[in-house]
């Protein structure tokens, strides 16, 4: 299956895989509206067997197939490492 991969510029780490190339229309609207601007970044070919660094590729050609996209975050660790940073950045409110 040929797909294309573009990146939010909006959310770090997270990509949309499309069927079609340039095909947003599939998208939802406030998943547009969450990843905000895209940019191209890849053209593939997904197999069964195509490994892929963060995602499955079975998974990957269901969702194509079945809606059109795919949405892939970011890996756990870098979510956690912001959370991690956004705990740290909040000022904690003394106990009295």
């Amino acid at each position: 299956m040929h797909c294309f991969v573009y990146a939010s510029q909006r959310k770090a780490d997270t990509y949309l895989w499309l069927q079609q190339r340039d095909n947003f229309q599939v998208v939802p609207a406030p998943l547009a509206l969450m990843l905000g601007d895209l940019r191209f970044v890849l053209e593939v070919e997904l197999h069964a067997q195509r490994r892929l660094p963060n995602e499955d590729a079975q998974v990957v050609m269901e969702h194509l197939q079945s809606q059109g996209w795919h949405l892939q975050l970011p890996p756990q660790e870098t979510l956690a490492a912001a959370n991690i940073m956004e705990q740290e950045a909040t000022p904690r409110r003394q106990e009295e």
